[in-house]
């Protein structure tokens, strides 16, 4: 049996490329051979030792390190364990050789949250995470994609990737699903908030995940879009995906950035605000940017990054925003998504969102560079680029 490499990490700050037996699936399981897995803002906050995650739920847990990162992934079936084959989003039966975007969680399948309709299924209460909550110290080890192969479980959602649709493309697949807070939003015109054709949507933080918002909302029918960051490289990136008002957050201050809003807006405020920051402070700004009535959708905050304090008379209340909180993507996400990405490639610069690739050995340097502005989506391409 051949060794497969793989990037560890054995805490914060401390990463090798290690080898591991490549493994034989049980049945029901898959083995992928991975093409691509970004770095995901997760992946930072782990290797700075921000670990507590799912804080507040019944999984809150910290990183069991020794871990494999990666659960932004795009591979080729190797192999399939005894059984029935896995199948795609249309119940077609997968074989060796398929493309596929596997879906990062993995559910009990028999709590509350697994049984109910309508509940995102990050809420089950025994979720398991490819490249979070699975320590690579146990065996088959490989439950991270920064690794030749990706080992997964039986009952791990598999999304087939059309043809026409780059694997570079396809790794950016969990991101647009993450979006799924401004699907809701439209859900909520009775409110008086939501988001309706020809609304202002606001992103606050312009990562991968930001820029994803952007695009989803373009997709959606948005009418004005406008950025907020504190780095001018990513705001030239939201300015390629259609935001025409950028304001950078380190150059101006909330009351300027309010009022710059409010200008566009006839002195209202945005319709819908999205804070994409990954930091608990811009919450409070995002509340000041929406207009009365409005939406705040909280789609940045997966690990605990400490209390805000917040007035709830003044931001919530009598303002009569509604807050909506985002813990990760759903499944029923995944297959649109990955259409949305094959259809409009070319008129949308998602290329743009994806800016380094990088081989196991990189890593580590790679981690570094994903937090400063000379770089968006970073890919780790565990066996070379495709």
């Amino acid at each position: 049996m051949s060794d497969v490499r793989a990037a560890v990490m054995h805490g914060p700050g401390s990463l090798t490329v290690e080898r591991f037996p490549d493994p034989d699936p049980a049945p029901g399981a898959t083995v992928l051979r991975m093409l691509y897995s970004g770095i995901c803002g997760t992946d930072k906050h782990t290797w700075r030792g921000e670990s507590l995650q799912y804080a507040g739920t019944d999984h809150e847990r910290p990183v069991p390190y020794p871990i494999i990162c990666g659960h932004e992934n795009v591979g080729v079936i190797e192999a399939i364990g005894d059984g029935p084959p896995p199948v795609d989003a249309l119940g077609l039966p997968l074989a060796v050789g398929d493309r596929v975007v596997p879906a990062p969680n993995l559910t009990c399948g028999r709590c509350r949250f697994c049984l109910g309709e309508g509940y995102p299924y990050y809420l089950c209460t025994a979720l398991d995470d490819y490249g979070n909550s699975l320590t690579c110290a146990e065996p088959p080890h490989l439950f991270g994609g920064w690794a030749e192969r990706l080992y997964l479980l039986p009952g791990t959602r598999l999304f087939r990737v059309p043809e026409e649709l780059p694997s570079r493309l396809a790794a950016l697949t969990e991101v647009l699903a993450v979006t799924h807070g401004l699907d809701a939003a439209r859900s909520m015109q009775a409110l008086g908030g939501g988001f309706r054709l020809g609304d202002t949507v606001a992103v606050v933080g312009l990562g991968p995940l930001g820029l994803m918002h952007l695009a989803k909302a373009e997709m959606l029918g948005a009418g004005r879009l406008v950025a907020v960051d504190l780095m001018d490289e990513r705001l030239e990136h939201a300015r390629a995906f259609g935001a025409e008002l950028c304001l950078n957050g380190a150059a101006t201050t909330l009351d300027e950035r309010v009022g710059a809003v409010r200008d566009l807006t006839g002195g209202l405020g945005a319709d819908v605000v999205v804070d994409c920051s990954g930091t608990s402070g811009t919450l409070i700004e995002s509340l000041e940017l929406v207009r009365a009535g409005g939406t705040v959708i909280e789609a940045g905050a997966f690990v605990d990054m400490g209390p805000v304090e917040i007035n709830p008379n003044r931001h919530i209340c009598t303002k009569g925003v509604s807050v909506l909180g985002i813990g990760g993507e759903t499944l029923e996400q995944y297959g649109p998504s990955l259409a949305m990405l094959a259809r409009h490639q070319q008129r949308l610069p998602f290329e743009r969102a994806i800016t380094h690739e990088v081989g196991l050995e990189q890593v580590e340097d790679a981690l570094a560079l994903a937090q400063t502005g000379a770089a968006m989506k970073v890919l780790v391409a565990p066996n070379g680029a495709e």
